[in-house]
């Protein structure tokens, strides 16, 4: 009885693992795009944040604690991310260690010719991204995402840089099996130009998903929609007025958004001395 309660766990031990959790860039909560606002909302106010020095940003390890346990990168393999999705506290996620002894840039802005920029994250490369040829829209992966079902790390190479002013998209997702025989899948992201198209009455603007990577620190992926009409403001944090909770998706630990365009405060009035009422 007791091997047979032993067999039981083991085989919900394998079940648990076999789950491949979704890259939070790959995920696409398309079904939400068409739920609508309440009539009314709060005005948005105004926030003013700044970027807080260096030696008080948050650093993840992906494998480990400290540098010495991460794994050596790839080729063109990304290895790091600086999210500045949330100006007022900037954190960085270590993914891999160049190698020979290169460090891996940690700098909060993308100058340093070893960045890849897209939406509020910085991709940072061991090789400068100039050697990179310029992705075609719709039709180049600019890169694919690895992850496997044994562990939550994922791998990030880098094809080609996207042109100016564009984004990326999910362009598909494929299973993959790696050389060690372990099973995953792969992301592969386009580039496309961001929507111009106008916002509808009450349609969403944009979609935030958020997952909790820290006791402190929410990873965000916000996605555009379409662009407010003149006079209206698109939230730009899940924590604004007019942002309203979506769905939670428990198996991929992810919790959505849905923000909405705002009619901006109307300008303060001045007056100089010497006017007329």
């Amino acid at each position: 009885m007791q091997m047979l309660a032993s067999l039981i766990l083991a085989c919900a031990f394998c079940g648990v693992r076999s789950v491949i959790r979704t890259p939070l860039e790959a995920f696409r909560p398309s079904a939400e795009i068409h739920i609508r606002r309440p009539d009314k909302l709060p005005l948005p106010p105004h926030r003013r944040t700044t970027l807080p020095p260096m030696s008080g940003i948050k650093i993840l390890y992906q494998t480990g604690v400290s540098e010495d346990d991460l794994p050596d990168c790839r080729p063109r393999q990304v290895c790091s991310k600086v999210d500045l999705y949330d100006a007022s506290q900037p954190w960085i996620e270590k993914k891999c260690r160049c190698l020979g002894h290169r460090p891996c840039s940690s700098e909060l802005s993308a100058d340093d010719n070893h960045t890849l920029a897209d939406k509020t994250t910085l991709y940072k490369t061991c090789e400068p991204v100039k050697r990179l040829p310029k992705c075609r829209y719709f039709k180049d992966a600019a890169w694919i995402i690895y992850t496997f079902a044994d562990t939550n790390a994922t791998q990030q190479i880098v094809n080609c840089h996207c042109p100016k002013f564009s984004v990326t998209y999910l362009l598909k997702k494929l299973p993959y099996t790696a050389s060690s025989g372990e099973q995953g899948n792969q992301y592969q992201f386009g580039c496309s130009p961001q929507s111009r198209l106008r916002c509808s009455r009450k349609e969403p603007c944009k979609l935030f998903s958020a997952r909790r990577r820290h006791e402190q620190i929410d990873e965000v992926n916000a996605n555009t929609i379409c662009q407010c009409p003149r006079d209206h403001s698109c939230p730009r944090h899940h924590t604004e007025p007019g942002v309203l909770p979506g769905i939670t998706y428990a198996s991929e630990d992810i919790r959505t958004y849905h923000g909405y365009c705002m009619q901006e405060p109307p300008p303060d009035t001045f007056r100089f001395v010497g006017d007329k009422d």
